[in-house]
């Protein structure tokens, strides 16, 4: 169990869960990453910037 950052809810996450991953609050929708796994460390995920080509 952690707490999501964006909205404090609590969440269960995968004991097999990996550092860089992508995980999603099911109470606020918030796409959090994996920061660390000991402790398991959530914060809000990086936002998928454009690409136009430059």
């Amino acid at each position: 169990m952690v707490e999501c950052p964006e909205c404090a809810a609590a969440m269960n996450v995968a004991s097999d869960v990996e550092q860089g991953e992508i995980c999603m609050c099911e109470d606020c929708g918030a796409e959090l990453e994996v920061k660390t796994t000991e402790p398991l460390k959530l914060e809000l995920a990086p936002e998928a910037q454009e690409d136009w080509g430059q």
